[in-house]
């Protein structure tokens, strides 16, 4: 931890500032809590006043955080939850939920590598404006620039969160929220730490997918700009036209898309519900995804989709009989959310406890999880390379 003197006034400050704004804590409130006033407070917050350790101390028990996690050297302060509080004219419960989760992991993942002296590549392109021009086109546009960039090719996208991750260095977090949350996704850029996404990893892995090109959309064309997207968007703005709109053509380009419905349709004659879901499993989207991009692009009748939601729809049944064995898609990510930390964070968290970088108290804090909890996880990977070691024994 570093020494009080050790951090400029302004840095205190700025870290306490973030600290009250994550907290949801008016400063007329965390005035009284040390018994000064508001201005006072305001001079020590832009560091014009240096906080005094009995301040600081009651501060942070105010704000529900540690005096060490303020003055730690490699503590990461953003100020997330405030840019998408603002955001919003009303916060709902299920986007605070998830802005306050999503930016748990990004504090914990950014510190834990700046800890372990671990550097994220980034591979970012040039933010492209979304200002001029017929939104959609500049989307379809956008979406097969990248798609180049990349090197992606024509046809369907095998993996697209190795994509962002990988391909990109994009920060994804793929993690449960509460059963009724209605959120799908959450993108945020910020200098110190990069562009993030956030999936609900409670959606199926076609929805997921759908959202993760939607959040790349963002990421390509309003990146200084905070999202969220819900289930039942309704793509109003032109920032969020523009995002949906790249989303399905990053997913589903024009060209290759059609090429292969009309190989499809050669054999079909007609737009079944065996073509639709043959060519949904074959891009990784939805059914209804795939026939509203049918129609999109003049290659299915408008309303075609209606028509089969009302005669009875595409149902998982209908999919079992025609995909059989192939219904089921590797869903990694999906039991990677069902675990109490990621096993990236967790490999992390072991590794700075037994390098003696961080206490168990201070990872336990810093990943919002319970000492035991987090011994059983150090524990286990303590096992398995004991086990490890074993095996490098023996002879060759």
């Amino acid at each position: 931890m570093a020494d009080l003197n050790e951090l400029s006034a302004q840095e205190i400050g700025r870290r306490l500032r973030l600290a009250r704004e994550n907290a949801g804590i008016r400063q007329d409130d965390a005035a009284q809590v040390i018994g000064m006033s508001r201005p006072t407070l305001v001079s020590i917050e832009k560091g014009a006043r240096r906080v005094r350790i009995q301040e600081l101390q009651t501060l942070a028990r105010h704000y529900g955080i540690s005096v060490n996690a303020l003055l730690r050297r490699e503590a990461v302060h953003t100020d997330l939850v405030p840019r998408f509080r603002k955001l919003r004219e009303t916060e709902d419960k299920d986007t605070a939920e998830a802005v306050q989760l999503f930016n748990n992991l990004i504090k914990a993942d950014v510190e834990l590598e700046n800890v372990l002296g671990i550097e994220r590549r980034r591979n970012y392109p040039p933010e492209h404006g979304v200002n001029e021009g017929d939104v959609i086109a500049l989307a379809e546009q956008h979406a097969q620039d990248l798609r180049d960039w990349l090197g992606l090719g024509p046809g369907p996208i095998a993996d697209i969160f190795s994509v962002i991750e990988l391909g990109l260095g994009i920060r994804l977090y793929q993690r449960r929220l509460s059963s009724k949350s209605k959120v799908a996704g959450l993108f945020t850029y910020e200098e110190a730490v990069g562009a993030c996404i956030f999936l609900n990893a409670n959606h199926p892995l076609p929805r997921r997918i759908q959202s993760a090109a939607h959040e790349i959309g963002h990421f390509y064309g309003t990146r200084q700009s905070p999202e969220v997207l819900e289930e039942d968007e309704k793509f109003l703005s032109r920032e969020e036209r523009y995002a949906n709109a790249f989303g399905r053509a990053f997913l589903t380009p024009a060209a290759s898309f059609s090429e292969s419905f009309r190989q499809l349709k050669e054999i079909t004659g007609k737009t079944t519900r065996r073509l639709i879901i043959l060519l949904a499993h074959q891009y990784n989207i939805s059914r209804q995804a795939c026939g509203l991009r049918l129609e999109e692009l003049g290659l299915a009748k408008k309303g075609t989709w209606a028509w089969f939601e009302k005669n009875g729809g595409i149902t998982d049944k209908d999919v079992r009989e025609v995909l059989g064995e192939m219904t089921d898609r590797r869903d990694p990510a999906k039991g990677d959310a069902d675990r109490l930390l990621s096993h990236r964070m967790s490999l992390m968290a072991h590794a700075a406890w037994k390098r003696e970088l961080m206490s168990e108290g201070q990872l336990a804090e810093l990943l919002n999880v319970g000492r035991v909890e987090l011994r059983d996880i150090i524990d286990q990977i303590e096992l398995e390379e004991s086990e490890t070691d074993d095996l490098l024994k023996l002879p060759d």
